[in-house]
């Protein structure tokens, strides 16, 4: 049997004719049984024009951060496989499709696409100061976490649906160090982990404040490799 598809697209001041083509190109492709688009802070505008689009709209009065958006959609669905995408659509829905069939062809529990990743294949970069940043980052990461992975923070992850449910006590982090949290606690919990090799195309107008990001993300491995610690701890 065919496994079931639920997409989570968390949103904050999103180009909505990109957004609008990126839904179309996910249906089509992916036959999901829902998509949510988890929108924070949004206008009238951008309700009305959501609301000609076949998603569900979940709506907060206040800007949580992508990490709370995206537990606040996979604890909604009820489908076989979760799949968060990023709403500029930098990654193509070929390679959205390729990490959820990792999912529903093998054993792996979380599957994380990778702009990094040697076969990657990279139409147009982030700008130079970003792409330092983030390769600084996956650098330091790939020091400080037991998952060795080329990029931690891309905006394309499937999970399976059971593997979900056991980790979802232990994702607190509601900001953009979520990514970081939920490979960690997925591999200390036993589960196997698979980095895909995507397309990516950068897109611009990204409302990640570059500095904040940093340092949450600095903080963020602090934290959660204690908390893998205490995981690993209590499953003794």
């Amino acid at each position: 049997m065919k496994n079931s598809i639920g997409i989570v697209i968390p949103a904050y001041n999103p180009n909505l004719k990109v957004l609008e083509r990126y839904v179309k190109d996910l249906e089509g492709a992916l036959h999901p049984d829902l998509i949510i688009v988890e929108i924070d802070e949004p206008d009238e505008r951008e309700l009305n024009q959501l609301e000609e689009m076949s998603v569900r709209i979940e709506i907060s009065d206040t800007k949580r951060g992508k990490g709370a958006a995206i537990t606040r959609g996979f604890d909604r669905l009820e489908s076989d496989i979760l799949v968060f995408v990023d709403a500029d659509g930098s990654v193509p829905v070929k390679s959205v499709e390729k990490v959820c069939n990792s999912i529903g062809n093998s054993s792996i529990g979380l599957a994380v696409g990778s702009r990094r990743h040697p076969d990657s294949d990279v139409k147009s970069h982030q700008g130079n100061i970003r792409k330092l940043l983030g390769d600084g980052f996956s650098f330091i990461s790939r020091i400080l976490l037991e998952v060795k992975l080329y990029d931690y923070q891309c905006g394309a992850k499937a999970i399976e649906r059971n593997v979900w449910k056991e980790v979802r006590d232990d994702i607190e982090r509601e900001g953009f160090s979520w990514d970081i949290e939920l490979i960690s606690v997925v591999s200390a919990m036993g589960h196997k982990i698979e980095e895909i090799p995507i397309e990516w195309e950068d897109q611009p107008g990204s409302t990640v404040k570059i500095i904040p990001a940093i340092i949450e993300l600095l903080n963020a491995l602090v934290s959660v490799r204690m908390k893998v610690t205490n995981i690993k701890r209590r499953m003794k």
